[in-house]
């Protein structure tokens, strides 16, 4: 009976060390360190690597009216990370803002043998009212993107940003983004560059303020999002059965960080589940110069998920 006893107390400590291996795996946070960085999109693509699509913070900064020169990153270890450079810049947008700057979060998507890359720009120097989604495309995932003439077709609006694209089992991308405390979605067509239907609202979401995310788990549709805590943004989430809802709140995922805003996305890589966010820890807490990270996320048995430990 003690043998037995003691093999099951090694089988124990074997399991527990290979856990916490896995989590140790993680370089330090956070994971980018030679540019500010924030807004995270994480995918992973045909060839296994983990990409991030990140904004840039300039430094010095003056607000988010900088941000500007969105990069891409990649890894195959999540210690190592590949800058592979900027990928799109505001004085390539055709239609954009005279003055440039504003370049917010962003997305990107595989459909057709082609990367859509999404990202949020004003087309006028009065910048809340003239919001539109912008598109760059490529045959590569993290260079050679080509802005097209027009931005995204029945999207734009008053302080709308942070576009989202989910592309589900059947092929079907949807399109999502949000602003002041409207969180909208629908169904693309299959050139990517237009909407099979007029913007829905997400109905059940609780105190959305922005950078709208779904991501799909065991069947079940997700979308995380940050809240308006004042000073100190939440990520909060809700499931549905659907990828347009209605959607039924569940809570928390994530605390405020070192940032005042939050914003993040959530990625499979490797059979483990990830958040990536950012916060402002390389800068001491400048709300205007970030840095993404990355950390484990963990679901329930009942399909929820728990809320994540910032490393």
């Amino acid at each position: 009976m003690n043998k037995l006893i003691l093999i099951i107390a090694i089988a124990a400590l074997i399991i527990t060390t290979s856990c916490s291996s896995k989590k140790q795996s993680l370089g330090p946070n956070p994971f980018i360190t030679h540019m500010y960085t924030a807004d995270p999109s994480g995918h992973v693509w045909n060839d296994g690597r983990l990409y991030v699509y990140a904004s840039h913070d300039i430094d010095p900064p003056r607000g988010c009216d900088l941000m500007d020169q969105y990069h891409v990153f990649s890894t195959d270890d999540l210690q190592h990370w590949t800058d592979h450079g900027e990928i799109v810049r505001a004085s390539q947008v055709p239609w954009g803002r005279p003055e440039g700057g504003f370049m917010w979060a962003p997305d990107c998507a595989y459909k057709n043998g082609k990367y859509y890359f999404y990202f949020p720009h004003p087309s006028e120097s009065n910048v809340s009212p003239s919001w539109k989604v912008g598109i760059a495309v490529s045959d590569n995932p993290a260079s050679g993107f080509t802005v097209l003439e027009k931005p995204l077709e029945g999207a734009g609006g008053w302080d709308m940003i942070d576009p989202a694209i989910f592309i589900d089992d059947d092929g079907q991308a949807y399109f999502y983004y949000g602003g002041g405390s409207h969180c909208y979605g629908a169904r693309m067509n299959d050139n990517m560059i237009s909407l099979a239907e007029p913007l829905r609202d997400m109905e059940g979401l609780v105190d959305f303020h922005e950078a709208a995310w779904v991501h799909k788990y065991n069947g079940k549709y997700y979308l995380s999002y940050a809240d308006n805590r004042n000073g100190a943004n939440q990520m909060r989430y809700a499931m549905s059965d659907s990828p347009l809802g209605p959607w039924d709140y569940k809570g928390v995922i994530l605390n405020p960080t070192s940032c005042s805003m939050s914003h993040g996305s959530i990625v499979e890589y490797k059979g483990q589940w990830y958040l990536l966010y950012h916060n402002s820890d390389l800068s001491s807490g400048r709300p205007e110069l970030r840095s993404i990270c990355i950390d484990p996320l963990y679901y329930n048995p009942d399909g929820t998920i728990q809320r994540v430990i910032q490393h």
